[in-house]
């Protein structure tokens, strides 16, 4: 079988990475069985920094592959999602990397599709298969890829935990605000499975849950709501705001720096502009995330694994799961505020300077055999 060579890329280095395989003993060396195809990264949400950064990443390591890539995001809206791929399919692409698909409809969709176009692969971000009976599914020969979106959530209850100790002592609730969203995306419901755990042992209390009413401008929309909601409470009742989503707590912070409170706050997922406001010193106090700088580079990875047919690679990695199978989770990491502030102008791409060794670990990803 034709294999890919191991992918080592560094942020610095990325264009620079090696794109050579090896081949069967009767195939002649160095032939890339992903060379000139053709990949798109399909993003059911509205542009942000963090899928911005998983595009650049996705982009280039499909072109130290050898292979053309494209980016379309959706803007919230089903049918673009469905119609985008599609569109692909028919012109011709090679390779689908699809993100956030709605769990109601993206088994039942992606299958039909893959019946038409059988030559066609897609692996899948934050996309959940199940059928009409709500039992899991899995469509043969697609990867399914998440963050470990249950750990990041328990990750942040622990660092607000940790803010109270006196209150665990005594065995009373922590209070907390929730931004969160359910039954949007599944990858806020993956997280509010890990929440959830701390609610029912008691360790934690839900005085309120808010989202946003505009998920085409989130910063500015959760700011008028969490400014409300806030406002509700007297100083003191409200011990922290965990957020499920970085473009959420942004909104979260520009309303609490607007009334002047000083409620410590957490969230998931990392930015630019996320480290520039925990290095004010104020509300952020941290966040659990993976390095989405690398997330791309994964996702394009496994694509091209499963282009090439090497779908034992992708089963080796250390982040595959047999059950249900065809699985696999990125590693989550917590970035403190501490971290961000014991450092200079530190952005994403110097955040390995200060954050823990595993925010740029690379062990969990599949690797491809000489």
């Amino acid at each position: 079988m034709r294999k890919i060579i191991t992918l080592f890329i560094t942020v610095a280095l990325i264009t620079t990475c090696l794109a050579g395989c090896s081949t069967k003993e009767n195939d002649p060396v160095g032939n890339n069985p992903v060379e000139g195809k053709k990949v798109a990264y399909i993003m059911y949400m509205s542009s942000s920094p963090i899928f911005e950064l998983w595009s650049e990443s996705f982009t280039k390591t499909a072109e130290a592959l050898g292979m053309e890539a494209d980016t379309f995001f959706c803007e919230d809206s089903n049918e673009e999602w469905k119609n985008r791929i599609l569109q692909c399919a028919k012109d011709g692409y090679d390779g689908l990397l699809v993100s956030h698909g709605g769990v109601d409809y993206a088994w039942e969709f992606l299958t039909d599709v893959l019946e038409e176009y059988p030559n066609l692969k897609i692996a899948t971000f934050d996309t959940s298969f199940r059928n009409e009976n709500g039992e899991t599914k899995t469509i043969d020969g697609v990867v399914q890829l998440f963050q470990q979106d249950s750990e990041l959530a328990a990750a942040l209850v622990e660092e607000i935990l940790a803010m109270y100790p006196d209150k665990a002592a005594k065995n009373e609730p922590v209070n907390i605000l929730q931004v969160q969203e359910e039954n949007y995306i599944i990858a806020f419901d993956r997280r509010q499975a890990g929440y959830q755990l701390y609610e029912t042992d008691g360790r934690i209390k839900t005085l309120d849950q808010i989202a946003t009413e505009d998920h085409l401008n989130p910063v500015s929309s959760m700011q008028e709501a969490a400014k409300n909601i806030i406002g509700k409470y007297n100083d003191g009742e409200i011990d922290a705001i965990w957020c499920c989503y970085d473009a959420y707590a942004r909104g979260v912070y520009k309303a609490l720096r607007e009334l002047g409170s000083d409620i410590p706050m957490v969230s998931v997922d990392i930015c630019d502009e996320d480290i520039q406001l925990m290095a004010e010193g104020k509300n952020w106090k941290a966040c659990a995330t993976t390095n989405w700088a690398l997330n791309g580079e994964f996702a394009c990875r496994v694509l091209a694994l499963e282009m090439a047919g090497q779908y034992d690679d992708i089963k080796a990695a250390p982040c595959y799961y047999e059950d249900p199978g065809m699985w696999m989770e990125i590693p989550s990491v917590v970035v403190t505020q501490e971290q961000v502030m014991s450092g200079q102008n530190i952005t994403v791409k110097n955040l390995s300077d200060v954050a823990e060794d595993a925010y740029t670990d690379r062990s969990f990803m599949p690797s491809c055999s000489l």
